[in-house]
Parts: C-alpha cells; sequence; structure tokens
C-alpha cells in the first residue's frame, strides 16, 4: 500500500465505490467523501495526498474545490477531476487552477490508476525535496557566524580570494573555514554545496 491518501470526492454512491475498490485493489490507501462540502468540514490532516473529484456536486463543486484546496495545501495535494459534463473551456479553467488530469467519464480505469499512480510518485518526489531541505537547513543551522558568512559567500560564487578580502581575513584562514563549512554541511564538493544551497534559498 502506498505511503500517501487518495481522496474521492463525488456524490454518486456508485462510482464513490467502484473508484475506493478499484484504488484499494490497486494497493492505494483510499477514502471516499459524498460531497466537496463534507471534504471540506472533514479535511484530513494528511502533509499530502492525491485528491479525485467529480465537477458537477451539490453545494461546492470541483473547480471551487480545486481552488480552496490550492489555497489551503498547494502543491502538496494534487487534484484529478472527473466528469461527464467536459468541455473545452472548462478544461483549460481547471488546468489552469492546477489540475494535473482531466478525464472524462466514461473512462478505462487504467486511466485513473496511471493518473493516481503519477500524483503518488510526485508526491513522493516533494517529500525527498522537502525531507532534504529540512535536513539541509538543521546543518546551516550548527554553522559559527564566521562559517556561515564563508557559506554565503561561496553560493554567491566568490573565490576564496575574493572571501578573504570582503571578510577582512587571510585566504589559508579562509580555507579553513571552507573546509569546516563543506564538513558541517556535508558536502563532497563546491557543486554539491552550491545545490544545497539552492535548495534552502527555494525552501
Amino acid at each position: 500500500m502506498t505511503a500517501h491518501s487518495v481522496f474521492i470526492v463525488d456524490d454518486d454512491p456508485a462510482m464513490r465505490d467502484s473508484l475506493t475498490l478499484m484504488l484499494r485493489g490497486a494497493g492505494f490507501r483510499a477514502r471516499a467523501f459524498t460531497s466537496a462540502d463534507d471534504f471540506l468540514a472533514n479535511l484530513p490532516e494528511d502533509k499530502s495526498a492525491c485528491v479525485i473529484t467529480d465537477v458537477r456536486m451539490p453545494g461546492v463543486e470541483g473547480p471551487e474545490l480545486v481552488k480552496r484546496l490550492k489555497a489551503l495545501r498547494g502543491d502538496s495535494w494534487p487534484v484529478i477531476v472527473i466528469t461527464g459534463h467536459a468541455d473545452v473551456p472548462l478544461a483549460v479553467q481547471l488546468m489552469k487552477a492546477g489540475v494535473v488530469d482531466f478525464i472524462e467519464k466514461p473512462f478505462d480505469p487504467q486511466q485513473i490508476l496511471d493518473s493516481a499512480g503519477r500524483c503518488i510518485a510526485a508526491l513522493s518526489g516533494l517529500e525527498a525535496d522537502r525531507a532534504a531541505r529540512e535536513a539541509a537547513q538543521a546543518r546551516l543551522a550548527t554553522l559559527t557566524k564566521r562559517e556561515r558568512q564563508v557559506f554565503d559567500a561561496l553560493i554567491e560564487g566568490c573565490s576564496n580570494k575574493e572571501i578573504a578580502l570582503r571578510l577582512e581575513i587571510s585566504p589559508r584562514t579562509v580555507e579553513i573555514f571552507r573546509a569546516k563549512v563543506m564538513t558541517k554541511m556535508q558536502a563532497a564538493n563546491l557543486s554539491s554545496l552550491v545545490r544545497i544551497g539552492m535548495r534552502i534559498g527555494d525552501a
């Protein structure tokens, strides 16, 4: 079973049950909700998850649910939309709103499984990136004030000589601090350190 949940939001009991059984049978952790209102009122606490929703439902409809989820969870909750009322303007609107897939009814069940699988794979990548950023930030916090100054200068692309002039220390001292920074940040080389700096900057 996958580590991430797939939440199904559909007011059609038959479709809801069918999708839930199909996804669970394929190894997904699936849970269904009877409407967008029900889903929003009982929003799960998962940091990341995949959502499959219908477009036309009583109360809050699919497009509004997509908008609210984007505001609440950002890219951590990718949304797949299924609909029997497909039209080009709606599809474009939803894709621009951040929907990762737009599937028309009737659909091949494999379409749903493939789309959900891509969502989960993308989420696993996001989780790995997030964990790497958090680990890098924790290591960054262990740097002394001077080591942090050297780190920042290296990320900017400064040479040892330029760092020495900026910090008013000798190039040899810069080399010593640079070695400490590389060790503490667990960077094998300068390019690795720069990638770490970029990852922290994207956090």
